[in-house]
């Protein structure tokens, strides 16, 4: 099976500029590709994963990926799907978030030897001369076609200003620098970046005559059409600090069952005769291709040895096992206590299991909180020191979600 179409069963492509060229153009081997990252944050998420996963099947299948950081574009910020103007960020953090990138990607994708290349759009993004870059690459651009775009579209009743206006000029230009330099004729991404990409396939065609494509991939949605990857405590994290791997673990162990089979496709190298054979399970029997899942993912992300991890301290859980050695924790110090005692609540959003005060006291009022092993129930609800008698207690949120909490 040919890279284009291992990808299609998938479920990843969504759109392609030109769908039999594409294909014909994979079936060779060699075709250098990009796909783009603003370092807005100091690691990836959960939905650069699909990415990652798309340049590593297309390396396996000989093709050479081009990872494009954004130390250029991550100055202005995508609008793309944003309701309001991204933070703007120092060239310091950006840089340090690229660092940090280029670590996590070199998990799934292979660097060495030419197999892949690195590139900072900073390189030849910074130091352009204006009026030359408008002569040479504006004049390219309809303003009317650009706001047509679904990615300004949305945002002009809001404001969209001319900032971040310039920035599918600056994608577009990013291609035909790579399509020069490298010969990079493929530029693929998340579907939310259509517009961006087909900007710079029509820029090389109208600055260079040269004929090039791009290829959309859909974004990972829960079967109810929500973005994946996010939690109370916020995105679901590559980097283990941010999220652990057992909360990483757990998040993929918990999903919806209407959404296993799709990303056990989309999120691991399981051989799709494989996956199908999950596809004709129900009800819990389903639960074996959730801890697949969650196993596989993790492993990737973090290795096999923490993967193990997480779900031996799952399982222990789960089952009637003690081992709470991989369990996400928080310390708190003495001092948080008054009167040698501190209000669930508070407990609550101190830990992060809930996201506000309210949050806490409904989960409370609706029976959804233990702390070892024993429900609250009412509210004032408080808890002692001297419940930490083994340094710890266990918080349970409803049937899934555990959390230590360490006293300091």
């Amino acid at each position: 099976m040919g890279v284009f179409e291992e990808l299609k069963e998938r479920g990843l492509i969504a759109q392609s500029t030109n769908e039999e060229k594409i294909k014909e153009l994979l079936n060779s081997t060699g075709i250098k590709f990009y796909i783009g990252f603003d370092p807005t944050a100091d690691s990836l998420h959960i939905g650069h994963f699909i990415q990652i996963m798309v340049m590593s099947h297309m390396q396996k299948h000989g093709h050479i990926p081009i990872a494009l950081f954004g130390g250029g574009t991550g100055m202005i910020g995508d609008p793309s799907g944003k309701t309001d103007m991204r933070k703007m960020l120092t060239c310091e953090a950006i840089e340090h978030n690229i660092e940090c990138f280029k670590k996590q990607m070199s998990r799934l994708v292979d660097f060495s030897d030419g197999k892949a290349i690195m590139v900072n759009n900073a390189d030849w993004l910074m130091d352009l001369n204006y009026i030359n870059f408008l002569r040479e690459i504006g004049v390219h651009f309809s303003v009317n076609r650009m706001l047509a775009a679904e990615c300004y579209k949305q945002r002009l009743e809001r404001g969209l200003s001319f900032f971040e206006l310039n920035y599918m000029i600056m994608q577009s230009y990013d291609f035909l620098v790579l399509n020069r330099k490298y010969d990079c004729k493929l530029q693929l991404g998340g579907d939310d970046q259509w517009s961006n990409i087909i900007g710079g396939v029509e820029l090389i065609r109208r600055a260079d005559s040269k004929e090039a494509y791009g290829m959309t991939f859909n974004l990972l949605t829960t079967s109810d059409g929500k973005k994946m990857g996010k939690t109370e405590k916020g995105a679901v994290w590559l980097d283990k600090n941010k999220t652990t791997p057992f909360e990483f673990y757990q998040y993929w162990r918990n999903i919806d069952d209407a959404d296993v089979i799709k990303c056990l496709k989309m999120l691991t190298f399981l051989p799709l005769s494989e996956i199908n054979k999950f596809a004709q399970l129900e009800g819990k029997e389903l639960n074996e291709a959730k801890e697949i899942l969650a196993f596989e993912v993790t492993k990737l992300i973090h290795g096999e040895e923490e993967a193990r991890n997480a779900q031996e301290g799952a399982q222990a859980l789960f089952g009637k096992g003690t081992n709470t050695d991989n369990m996400p924790y928080t310390e708190i110090a003495s001092d948080s206590f008054e009167y040698n005692q501190i209000s669930v609540i508070d407990l609550l959003l101190r830990i992060g299991i809930s996201s506000s005060k309210s949050d806490a006291r409904r989960l409370i009022e609706q029976g959804g909180i233990s702390i070892d092993g024993e429900k609250v129930t009412s509210l004032p609800a408080t808890i002692t020191k001297e419940q930490f008698e083994k340094g710890f207690v266990i918080v349970k949120k409803g049937k899934k979600i555990f959390h230590k909490v360490i006293l300091n």
